[in-house]
């Protein structure tokens, strides 16, 4: 068969007694793949054709089994493949079910693994509404000059909803917020798109409305909250404040073109409406422009000025090997404190720098003062190793690994010393020309870390492209690994896929002696949080940071 039709990668051999694999028919079938036949025929010693061409198709099935139950989970698939051998790893398996036997590819597998990992990175787990990123990623654009007619946003805010779980418990505020999730729906109707954008706060983006339809909308949304939450033998009157932005009241600059325009709108209306008495709908129109649009302008204005100005400092967060307990280095956190401005967030500005191309010169400055700090910690003789975030905008032209080796040689550090953590600010472009790079950088012996993986462009798909030796894991999963059980699931998936791969793990964003607990027992290699330590000026480092 193999050699009448070249394209046929395996065959299913139903045998009458194996353990291969076994249906609900009783019938029990094995997978024969061509690189397993080939491999038995042609032997160590060249005699396998000799000793094999007479058996049959089921005598030569491999030692291992092929198969998998249909019923199984992905995360525990992914891992069955894992353990497999290695010369068998990617080859082939045979999925048996109700209806019959099929053929998978090792790739269709992680591929399901990483639209999973992708759809819960988008969405809500309490609620399955979309999240705030998934507003970020797909709410349409307003334009530079003037809003977008048709499109609008509701902000809404339960009223003094921390008082449901303080008085009877997150199990009722969370079965709160997931009615109140279904009573939105029917509210919004066929009108806009859902989202939960954490705790207690919610939006609905609005398209093909004007001011009275958005407006009844906010309304009907009020109305589904007269009828009380029943819950436990309780009812609970619950109430709202939305706040309300439409895009045609929106002029900005491009640099804030997109959701985050009518979303700082939106919230600015809710606010004020709260301060007015709560359960009502605010507006703030397009003659009362909030204060965070005249802050973006003054930032974009002063942004080019902050090297010279010697505003920028950077400070350093320790980072805790979990298996030993000890300090595995630090990364360098860029700090801006404006002379007319004072201290702007990183938030804030290092998008509008990726926007301008300002980076650029804001990455030299970075990686040169990084490589200073390191050579005085090495002159002290406390040597640190330093991870320095580089945006996906620096490598735009090329010259990344030869400007690293330059500010190496310029303070004498060894490449071993300095790690390069990509940021996902910006969607990297050209992905051949980064994977090259990288690998010059790995190749001096630098280490090269993919940062906040599960948010904004980051897959399982670019772990496979990018040569890398460590993944930081987003804080947004580390936040619930201690409180949701499928967040835990997923993080357990990518550390035993990564650890497979030969890349470390570093979970972001550790603030709980509990989530420290759970990532050390899922094999994570290292963290870094606020339980480890905050962000330090080099004055205030000491030798050993306290152990967990």
């Amino acid at each position: 068969m193999f050699r009448n039709d070249r394209g046929l990668r395996a065959v299913v051999v139903e045998q009458g007694e194996s353990e291969q694999g076994e249906s609900e028919q009783g019938e029990s079938f094995g997978l024969l793949t061509r690189d397993h036949l080939e491999f038995m025929l042609t032997g160590r010693l060249g005699y396998g054709r000799a000793l094999n061409t007479r058996r049959t198709a089921s005598e030569l099935l491999p030692a291992v089994g092929s198969s998998m139950a249909a019923d199984l989970d992905l995360q525990s698939a992914a891992q069955a493949v894992l353990e497999r051998p290695e010369y068998e790893r990617y080859q082939d398996l045979l999925v048996l079910s109700a209806t019959g036997p099929r053929i998978v590819t090792v790739s269709d597998i992680f591929a399901a693994v990483s639209a999973q990992f992708r759809h819960a990175s988008l969405h809500d787990p309490l609620t399955g509404l979309p999240n705030r990123r998934m507003l970020e990623e797909h709410c349409p654009d307003i334009g530079a000059s003037a809003g977008l007619p048709g499109v609008g946003i509701l902000f809404i805010d339960l009223d003094d909803f921390k008082s449901v779980n303080d008085t009877y418990g997150h199990r009722t505020g969370d079965a709160v917020l997931t009615e109140f999730a279904r009573r939105l729906a029917r509210s919004a109707g066929n009108h806009g798109s859902l989202m939960r954008l954490g705790g207690d706060e919610f939006a609905v983006l609005l398209t093909d409305v004007d001011e009275d339809s958005a407006f009844a909308v906010a309304a009907g949304i009020l109305d589904s909250l007269e009828e009380p939450f029943a819950l436990d033998g309780c009812e609970l009157h619950i109430s709202a404040t939305i706040g309300l932005a439409l895009g045609v009241d929106i002029i900005a600059e491009d640099m804030l073109a997109g959701p985050e325009v009518l979303l700082r709108h939106a919230d600015g209306a809710m606010l004020r409406a709260k301060q007015e008495g709560k359960r009502r709908i605010g507006r703030i129109g397009p003659c009362q422009e909030p204060a965070p649009f005249a802050r973006q302008a003054h930032i974009r204005r002063r942004l080019s000025s902050a090297v010279d100005d010697s505003a920028l400092t950077l400070q350093y967060q320790p980072v805790l090997d979990l298996a030993t307990g000890e300090d595995a280095g630090v990364e360098a956190l860029l700090r801006w404190d404006d002379r007319e401005i004072g201290p702007v967030a990183p938030d804030e500005f290092i998008p509008l720098a990726e926007h301008t191309g300002e980076i650029r010169r804001i990455g030299a400055w970075v990686l040169d003062q990084a490589c200073a700090q390191s050579r005085s910690w090495i002159d002290a003789g406390t040597p640190r190793n330093i991870a320095v975030n580089v945006s996906p905008v620096q490598f735009a032209g090329g010259t990344l690994p030869s400007e690293i080796r330059a500010a190496l040689d310029r303070h004498g550090i060894p490449a071993r010393m300095l790690e390069i953590e990509i940021t996902e600010g910006t969607a990297i472009v050209d992905v051949p020309s980064v994977a090259s790079q990288l690998r010059e950088l790995i190749d001096m012996g630098l280490g090269v870390a993919l940062d906040d993986y599960g948010s904004a462009y980051s897959s399982l798909a670019m772990l496979r492209v990018l040569p890398l030796t460590t993944l930081k894991i987003d804080k947004a999963f580390i936040r619930d690994i201690d409180s949701e059980p499928h967040t835990a699931t997923i993080v357990r998936g990518l550390i035993q896929t990564l650890n497979a791969m030969g890349v470390r793990v570093t979970a972001e964003g550790v603030e709980r002696q509990e989530q420290l607990n759970i990532l050390r027992d899922l094999g994570c290699d290292t963290a870094q949080g606020y339980l480890i330590s905050r962000p330090l000026a080099p004055s205030e480092f000491r030798m050993v940071i306290e152990r967990h």
